[in-house]
């Protein structure tokens, strides 16, 4: 905008009708093609912070566009005679109404309006227009000294004025309104007058206020996720085994176990899951081995797994067989709103005479590989899956040799399979899990062959070899 106008300078030419008329032309088309790139939008509907931000800043740009037009229009058109009919209020879904202009004479205290500018502020058109020592009547309380300053500072120091204030309307309509100025001086280079131009941007501040709403919802909201993952990270290190490297025992003799273990998250979701493996050497020289899963993600998950952990080693440290256990722990879980136990397998593996006591509910059997082949352990008669309160888990036994291999797993191990068909997988590494091979090297191998593939859900693994 030109700075300090002489009144003696003549006013500046329209544009050329055809070129406005182009301009119009080009709006138009913009406006469509971003009304169908919206449309096309994935998302529409979604209650999404994301989605709710794309939604908004679309309707900005389609406003702004719309009232662009409108504002080539008025250029092309000119504005409205000072004496026009009734000048219409601006339309509430408007980011800009049409532009007012003004004129205030210093010399002889008289003012000029557009007709544009009544139905702006809301005055009467009839009503002569209000002088720069009236206007501050119709602006709100809080707003009064930010007009009188930006007025003050246009006539005394020459400056040009580029401010917001709000305005009451008839009916007590509160709008915010863009006030554009400068000074026109006289030819001694004193103030012979200020012109201004004001639209209503109530709209366009409304609209920019949903986006920025929007945006900081959704920052929040990713902030939320962020924290909650890092909680539940630091829980999961703070109160549960390591899911890193070897799973150490306090040996009080030689070693008759080489443990080794790992959790594959999924690569689809960051966020901590339900899967769990456990390892703990008992007051009877027996060793608690169990792996399962709760259903859910998240703090909740990782907090209900801690008192699931603590339950399952707390009867086993009472004596109780895997049958009996997996008895107790379906009984404690009934009794419990939370936490909903997915699948879980619980093992005794007793060295003195290398026997193997296990029982299951819902999951996948442990995998025993010996000299060069594997097979799944025979299912313990009378198991029952998701068995009710009160009823009885069935328990097998198997005598293990030294070399021997035993691979526990969850359903996610093998992306893309279960059951059987991941058990096939699995048991066709026997030639490379077997050997010489340390339980470390096994989980090695498993992780080189499904860690880098597709996951959709978390997994763990847990591998036993017999040493002794």
């Amino acid at each position: 905008m030109p700075s300090h106008l002489s009144a003696d300078r003549p006013a500046a030419q329209p544009p050329g009708r055809g070129s406005v008329d182009a301009l119009i032309s080009q709006t138009r088309r913009l406006k469509g093609e971003v009304d169908a790139v919206r449309r096309d939008a994935a998302g529409e509907g979604s209650d999404h912070p994301r989605e709710r931000w794309q939604r908004a800043l679309y309707d900005l740009a389609l406003h702004q566009l719309s009232d662009l037009d409108e504002h080539l229009a008025q250029l092309r058109d000119g504005p409205l005679p000072t004496a026009a009919p009734e000048p219409t209020a601006p339309p509430q879904d408007s980011l800009l109404s049409r532009v007012g202009s003004a004129e205030w004479n210093l010399l002889t205290d008289e003012a000029s309006w557009s007709g544009e500018l009544y139905g702006i502020l809301g005055r009467d058109p009839a009503a002569p227009p209000l002088t720069l020592d009236e206007l501050p009547s119709l602006v709100v309380d809080e707003d009064r000294p930010t007009l009188t300053a930006m007025v003050t500072q246009c006539l005394v120091d020459a400056r040009p004025i580029d401010g917001e204030f709000r305005i009451t309307r008839r009916g007590g309509d509160v709008r915010t309104v863009h006030m554009m100025g400068e000074p026109v001086l006289d030819t001694d280079g004193s103030t012979a007058s200020m012109w201004a131009v004001l639209r209503d941007v109530s709209e366009l501040r409304r609209s920019q206020r949903a986006v920025s709403e929007t945006r900081d919802s959704l920052h929040h909201r990713q902030e939320a996720a962020r924290s909650e993952q890092r909680l539940a990270v630091e829980l999961q290190e703070a109160v549960l085994p390591p899911w890193r490297g070897s799973l150490r025992l306090p040996h009080r003799g030689p070693k008759t176990l080489d443990l080794a273990s790992r959790h594959l998250p999924a690569s689809t979701n960051t966020m901590i899951g339900g899967d769990w493996y456990d390892a703990l050497e008992l007051t009877d020289g027996e060793t608690l081995l169990s792996v399962g899963d709760l259903t859910g993600q998240g703090v909740g998950v990782t907090s209900n797994m801690t008192m699931l952990l603590g339950a399952v080693r707390g009867m086993a440290m009472a004596g109780a067989r895997p049958g009996q256990l997996m008895a107790w722990l379906n009984q404690l879980l009934d009794a419990t709103v939370q936490p909903a136990l997915g699948s879980a397998v619980c093992c005794r593996y007793r060295p003195a005479t290398r026997t193997l006591a296990w029982a299951q509910a819902g999951h996948p059997a442990p995998l025993l590989f010996r000299d060069g082949t594997g097979r799944a352990l025979n299912a313990p008669e009378g198991v029952l899956l998701g068995a009710t309160s009160g009823a009885a888990y069935g328990q097998a036994e198997e005598t293990l040799q030294v070399g021997d291999l035993l691979l526990l797993h969850t359903d996610g191990l093998v992306p893309r399979h279960t059951g059987s068909a991941a058990a096939n997988l699995l048991l066709g590494l026997a030639p490379r899990l077997t050997g010489d091979r340390t339980a470390e090297d096994c989980v090695r191998t498993l992780v080189e062959e499904f860690g880098e593939s597709d996951r959709e859900d978390n997994a763990c693994v847990l591998v036993a070899k017999v040493m002794s």
